[in-house]
């Protein structure tokens, strides 16, 4: 009974850890709620200010949470206890805060959210000293990387490359030894799901078995490899993996949600670049600077300005009616996305005040913010009476079989729609000059030109202009993508105090992060410092690139990263936990001409990859979180990999790149809220054969095998999924229409290539499980099957495809 106790009390202990150190919560928190506080709250509530109303202050975890008079102001996980809600909503007639304007209700579902996740918060009590942001400077990840000396080991057979030697090093000082080898049909299942996201075929098993047992299974695994990393199947896998960090989605989010029809340009972008091996260092110069890089020809100049999708597919507040504050928060988004995604730090929670535990000054983050506000960013969505905000396409050059999917108009449409944006200019232009006469006259200006008639001018002017945007002066369609150009006008930002676009102060001169350990970049006066941001990022001196780039790739091979804060390498994320290897595959993965075909190739022949993943006693007591890696980690296969493996066992996958996506072929320019109306869209957005990575995603509004299989949020950067196992999950694949399909998909192929319920039963594992049925699974099998229709054996397929073993990698 107590071992029992003791062992729940340990779980909580470790879910409890594991909340406040999730960092997907953190970065709502630094993105949403931090800049709330400090815009609404600080300035009466804080200790910088030197003011707590109500005996409350809001600028710690523990003084929230403690609150003041009233008692706790949140109660993380429950949003009717605390008051701070009910304050801010001006619930309460007795109190009202701020009082002088509620919140918006965008910052009200903010906080909502929050405090049901949690109320994640890595505050601590006292605000960071000058002198503690000083030090952090010397914090490990901001230090240039260090060749290691190789370490020494006992065991001097076991390991395959250098990388091993580190592990075994770690093991052995532990007193533990590695696991063996996998199984070949294991390790063969395994690496296919890693490197292109699909199960082996029957065929495949064999031929690496025969190979084994004809080459030995290194020279089995090496060649395995080589033609999983040369198949087009490797881009789709690995760029799904840079669009989690990318936050790619095709809608703006937020309440005025419109969809961004270009958007699957740069999705494509990534897929052809990760096949092609771009090397990482020209992948992020092409996505920072695309668009002031040297090109050979249209094609080229094209691909390069789709790259700068990277900086436009952010989440959006297309509803913002004041342009200074939608410019500022896109900015920051930049800033944010930018640098979590390339140093794995984020310099935006600088925005209102210096970093409280990273080195990054608001200095740093104007500095920053010069760069990316002296650059405009396309995101085609035209203004309409569901969004204040429109955003131009960015035009691309011809090129010989590019696809457009809007139509275009005849050329006497073009003339009239100019006509009309013209006269409804000067309508407007007339309409406020007579106003501004009736205020002076003293008289209603509302008799002379109403708010209504300019809501009307500003929806249909903006319908107009979107129209034109996608068509040539002859009507035809223009190839168009989102992306970013510099201005015509250069400019350094103002500090903002408090980060309040109505509060400029000194203007900073346009920069970057001076802590990091690495020589300065100058930039031009001409120059918006988008090219040298992207050239000092990838300077082999920076010392958070290539670590952070090696991290990511680890922790999709191995379940976790070395350090497994993948998106925050600063002073509130993990150690790592083998520094001196990160620091090695970060040098080597430079010196290979930042390779990621390479980096993987390197990592997935190891000794280490290779490991079983059995449990072990006396190893798991030492290190129950394997984070020495003394077996392989069983992992659940991601959304994208569950949908594709049934669409493979079933003999349904299309290969074949489709056109677009659903928005950009479908949806075109609208609101989200208006798709369901749409009779040509499936409920689920899902009633296609292709690969996942092709499926629409729209914020707030995804494909449900997405949903509920733990996709990346698409409006954060993210470089570790969740994996929940929930209820909702099983209800889907036992009543999904897509799901069920597959497996009368996959009973009518066992049906074509085998002639008994044995073999049928014997290819279904091996489609599904990459291994044949053992004895006891082989008779009940067919007990189950026994003088059954096809109807039965399309729910033994539905079973098969919904079990723990089809979903999981061992």
């Amino acid at each position: 009974m107590k071992r029992s106790l003791l062992f729940a009390l340990m779980l909580l202990t470790a879910a409890s850890t594991q909340a406040a150190e999730d960092p997907e919560k953190l970065a709502f928190f630094e993105a949403k709620i931090r800049p709330l506080l400090v815009k609404h709250c600080y300035e009466c509530h804080s200790a910088e200010a030197g003011v707590a109303e109500g005996d409350l202050r809001v600028d710690s975890r523990a003084a929230l949470r403690k609150g003041g008079d009233r008692g706790p102001a949140v109660v993380p996980g429950d949003v009717k206890s605390g008051w701070l809600l009910k304050v801010v909503s001006h619930a309460d007639p007795d109190l009202k805060m701020p009082p002088k304007q509620k919140l918006s209700d965008a910052a009200l579902a903010d906080l909502r959210k929050w405090i049901e996740l949690g109320a994640p918060d890595p505050r601590e009590e006292a605000p960071a000293s000058a002198k503690q942001v000083k030090a952090g400077r010397d914090f490990w990840s901001y230090q240039r990387p260090v060749n290691p000396a190789r370490p020494a080991v006992k065991d001097a057979a076991w390991p395959k490359n250098d990388l091993d030697t580190f592990i075994l090093a770690a093991l052995e000082k532990k007193g533990l030894a590695p696991s063996p080898d996998a199984e070949p049909q294991v390790l063969l299942r395994r690496v296919h799901f890693d490197l292109v996201g699909l199960p082996p075929s029957p065929e495949a098993l064999d031929r690496f078995a025969a190979r084994v047992a004809k080459q030995g299974l290194d020279a089995a695994l090496a060649a395995e490899v080589d033609a999983l990393l040369a198949r087009p199947q490797f881009g789709e896998r690995w760029g799904r993996h840079w669009l989690d960090v990318a936050r790619f989605a095709e809608s703006s989010g937020k309440e005025a949600n419109i969809s961004f029809p270009y958007a699957w340009r740069y999705r494509d972008y990534v897929i052809d670049s990760v096949n092609a091996d771009v090397p990482f260092d020209r992948f992020v110069r092409e996505q920072i600077a695309g668009d002031l890089l040297p090109a050979e020809g249209n094609a080229e100049r094209a691909r390069l300005l789709i790259a700068t999708g990277f900086l436009a597919i952010g989440s959006k507040n297309l509803d913002e009616g004041d342009e200074r504050q939608f410019q500022a928060d896109l900015i920051d988004e930049q800033i944010d996305t930018v640098t979590r995604a390339v140093m794995g730090s984020s310099v935006a929670c600088a925005r209102c005040h210096d970093h409280k535990f990273d080195p990054f000054s608001m200095e740093d983050y104007y500095g920053l913010a010069g760069i990316f506000g002296s650059s405009k960013t396309y995101f085609g969505t035209a203004v309409s009476p569901a969004n204040r905000v429109g955003g131009d396409p960015l035009p691309l050059p011809a090129v010989e079989g590019q696809k457009v999917f809007h139509a275009g108009i005849p050329v006497e449409k073009v003339k009239s729609l100019k006509a009309e944006k013209a006269r409804l200019a000067k309508q407007l232009e007339e309409g406020m000059a007579a106003a501004k006469k009736a205020v002076a006259d003293g008289t209603d200006p509302e008799k002379q030109f109403t708010i209504t008639d300019a809501l009307r001018i500003f929806w249909v002017s903006g319908g107009i202009e979107g129209q034109l945007e996608k068509v040539s002066e002859t009507g035809e369609p223009l190839p168009l993508a989102m992306g970013v150009l510099d201005r015509d006008v250069i400019a350094d930002a103002p500090k903002l105090e408090r980060g309040d676009v109505k509060r400029p102060a000194e203007k900073i001169r346009r920069a970057f992060p001076q802590a990091l350990s690495q020589a300065t970049v100058a930039i031009g006066e001409r120059s918006s410092g988008r090219l040298e941001l992207a050239d000092w990022l990838t300077d082999p001196a920076h010392p958070l690139t290539s670590r952070v780039q090696v991290n990511r790739v680890w922790h999709h091979l191995f379940g976790a990263g070395l350090v497994r804060t993948p998106d925050n390498f600063g002073a509130t994320g993990e150690r790592p936990s083998h520094p001196e290897l990160l620091d090695a595959l970060a040098l080597r993965f430079t010196e290979q001409g930042w390779s990621l075909k390479k980096l993987v190739r390197e990592i997935v022949l190891s000794r280490t990859y290779r490991q079983a993943s059995e449990h072990r006693a006396e190893a798991f007591r030492q290190d129950p979180e394997n984070r020495l890696l003394w077996r392989a980690s069983k992992r659940r296969l991601e959304a994208e990999a569950i949908r594709d493996a049934m669409l493979s066992a079933a003999g349904q996958l299309e290969t074949k790149r489709p056109d677009a996506s659903l928005v950009g072929r479908v949806i075109g320019d609208r609101p989200i809220s208006l798709i369901g109306l749409d009779k040509r869209l499936p409920a689920d957005l899902d009633g296609a054969l292709y690969r996942s990575v092709y499926l629409p995603v729209i914020r707030d509004r995804l494909p449900d095998v997405l949903e509920l299989f733990d996709f990346a949020e698409p409006s954060l950067v993210t470089g570790a999924r969740e994996t929940t196992n929930v209820p909702l999950q099983a209800l889907y694949l036992m009543n999904s229409p897509f799901v069920q399909a597959r497996a009368k998909a996959l009973a009518e192929r066992l049906g074509r290539e085998a002639d008994s319920d044995a073999a049928r039963i014997r290819q279904v594992f091996l489609l599904c499980f990459a291994r044949p049925p053992d004895e006891f699974e082989a008779q009940r099998a067919l007990e189950f099957l026994k003088e059954g229709d096809a109807k039965k054996l399309a729910s033994f397929c539905q079973a098969i495809l919904s079990s723990a073993e089809f979903r999981n990698l061992d």
